[in-house]
């Protein structure tokens, strides 16, 4: 197999990830999930997820369920913060990171600002 097509079955492979993660955030309620392909800007990562809780408990639950699923899948984590009384948890799988905000985290930091530049993905 060519290294193009390593390249695109990979990147299907992450996109069907992320719609993954989407269905579980929104599974659980998750508000205003928006999706950022950031490759062409960072060198951490190649997705950022964004989605707001109306709570510090439902930001909770929407990590719970995330976690939940995304071992269920067998998805590597290399990173988690599960501490919810910041308001603001990260899930990161490498390809792509998590990042569940209390919608006052969300406003006060605009994660949205710093990745403006990034192409945003649709998955609806």
């Amino acid at each position: 197999m060519s290294e193009e097509s390593n390249t695109k079955n990979e990147l299907a492979q992450v996109k069907e990830e992320l719609k993954f993660v989407i269905e579980a955030l929104e599974d659980k309620k998750g508000d205003n999930i928006r999706v950022f392909d950031i490759r062409e800007q960072s060198s951490v990562t190649d997705y950022v997820i964004l989605v707001s809780a109306i709570s510090q408990p439902h930001a909770k639950a929407l990590k719970i369920n995330l976690d939940k699923m995304i071992a269920e899948r067998g998805i590597s984590v290399i990173g988690n913060d599960n501490e919810s009384s910041s308001g603001w948890m990260v899930l990161d799988a490498f390809n792509f990171m998590v990042h569940i905000q209390t919608a006052e985290m969300r406003s006060l930091y605009e994660l949205e600002e710093l990745w403006k530049g990034a192409a945003e993905v649709d998955f609806s």
